[in-house]
């Protein structure tokens, strides 16, 4: 069972004008109407004006993605229409001939041809790109992680489809699970089988934050935390989307014995049901846990989870977590325990960050919210330089010395749009989708590395070097061990 010591939540939909206006100017945290805490007396750096500030902020932008979820819903929807509009139709000048014929075609979301955003932005769907990438190469699982991560935006029968027709995989399971705290099933999970790896390779994708969704967005902004006693403090609105339990968590009830009825369609359980059920038909099996931005959250809090549960049969099993731009997840008492026990199951973690990626940057790591990263950061720059790192540079994103350097790279990354294919090869040559996202990069530095398309070009292009001033033991480096062993 797992006993939180303390926890601290918010809700924005129970906060007030009244209540906003208050938070400014008192700190009596504990005391407003949004505000569910344990602690009696609020006596830290929370409560001064900047971390009510953050607070203030955090709340205001929820509550407005909220008011703003079917208007952006929408929104996505006709995005998506214009955006598959072309492929449906057989390319862009055969649009007005498919009229004419009466051969249109009306592009469907549930179909095997429709893309993402995210599909929309990066086409690539082959393992390898071209480079003849094989089994036992080490940068195989990591190309399989972020192929995996980039292809859990898609629907299921276009994931279907890419499994059978491309990759050869199994598509074990589609899952859209439910966050017990808000009752929205927002939280997408995809099952992958690779029967190319002896043994089999079962890959477990969670899909990050979808541009479209409020309730996505309203996990990444959530300040919600809970303390665990022995392991540390874990951000909240991530705990919820992986689908902790409502009812039951205060008191200790968390354990993966709970019935079916009790946790139907909760990620977590969800997950841990089918891998069981996998591994009972397959012993043989082992599985990767990966994810792509609050994707990768939910993948490393997945592997928490079964460490707090105690699940040593599940975690021999786990060869991996691969994490891209992914976001803090914890203080640092949590990554302490999260260390020990990776070290415990040999468990390799690698976490991948592009350049000015801003989301690994957040929530900020100071005095105020106290998040921390833990273990080595794979940090690759724009001319997809790789080297091993114990924090990614400018680790809290904010810093106005920073911004000329950050714009002036965002000036490089588009230029570099047009010769990446001179570069590299045609593989990498990138659309007009995704040139016009770059030149928002000019406007919001960061925002375009964090695309799934920079960490498909990371896997295939980087190697990561350790600086030699870091070789400072003989301990096994936490992304370093070999499961076979």
């Amino acid at each position: 069972m797992v006993q939180p010591e303390n926890y601290f939540l918010l809700d924005p939909r129970e906060a007030t004008f009244k209540d906003l206006m208050y938070l400014l100017f008192y700190s009596d945290l504990e005391n407003r109407n949004f505000v569910d805490t344990s602690i009696e007396n609020i006596h830290n750096d929370l409560c001064r004006f900047r971390g009510r500030w953050i607070i203030f902020v955090s709340i205001v932008v929820q509550k407005l993605m909220i008011l703003l979820r079917k208007p952006l819903s929408f929104f996505g929807f006709v995005l998506g229409f214009w955006l598959n509009l072309p492929s449906s139709n057989g390319g862009f000048f055969k649009i007005f001939l498919n009229l004419v014929q009466r051969r249109f075609v009306w592009p469907e979301k549930t179909s095997a041809t429709f893309a993402s955003l995210n599909g929309n932005l990066d086409q690539r769907i082959d393992l390898g790109l071209g480079r003849s990438i094989e089994i036992g190469d080490e940068r195989y699982k990591p190309l399989l992680s972020i192929m995996a991560s980039k292809l859990s935006y898609e629907n299921e029968n276009c994931i279907r489809s890419v499994l059978q027709d491309h990759w050869q995989m199994d598509l074990l399971g589609f899952y859209t699970c439910r966050n017990d705290y808000d009752q929205t099933r927002s939280t997408e999970v995809i099952v992958i089988r690779d029967t190319k790896q002896n043994p089999n390779i079962i890959v477990v994708s969670f899909r990050g934050t979808d541009p479209f969704n409020a309730n996505d967005w309203c996990t990444d902004l959530d300040l919600s935390w809970y303390e665990i006693m022995n392991v540390g403090k874990i951000h909240g609105g991530f705990m919820k989307a992986l689908g902790l339990p409502k009812e039951g968590w205060h008191e200790g009830r968390i354990n993966s014995d709970q019935t079916q009825n009790e946790t139907s369609q909760l990620a977590y359980y969800t997950i841990l049901r089918q891998l069981k059920d996998v591994f009972n038909q397959n012993p043989t099996s082992n599985f990767i846990l990966t994810g792509h931005s609050l994707g990768g959250a939910l993948a490393i809090l997945f592997t928490a989870v079964l460490m707090m549960h105690d699940e040593k049969e599940m975690l021999e099993r786990l060869e991996g977590v691969y994490t891209f731009g992914q976001p803090r997840v914890g203080n640092a008492d949590f990554g302490n325990y999260m260390k020990e026990k990776l070290r415990e199951f040999r468990v390799k973690y690698k976490r991948y960050v592009y350049c000015n990626d801003m989301v690994p940057r957040l929530p900020f790591d100071d005095k105020t919210l106290l998040f921390k990263h833990f273990g080595d950061c794979l940090y690759c720059n724009s001319f997809y330089k790789g080297k091993v790192e114990e924090e990614e540079p400018n680790k809290n994103y904010f810093n106005i010395f920073l911004v000329i350097p950050k714009i002036l790279n965002a000036m490089w990354e588009l230029i570099r749009s047009f010769i990446m294919s001179c570069w590299q090869g045609r593989e990498y040559r990138e659309g007009w989708l995704l040139t016009c996202f770059r030149l928002v990069g000019l406007l919001i530095p960061g925002l375009p590395a964090h695309s799934p398309n920079e960490y498909v070009n990371v896997a295939l292009l980087a190697n990561f070097s350790r600086p030699d001033s870091q070789h400072l033991s003989n301990e096994p480096l936490l992304h370093d061990y070999d499961h076979s062993d």
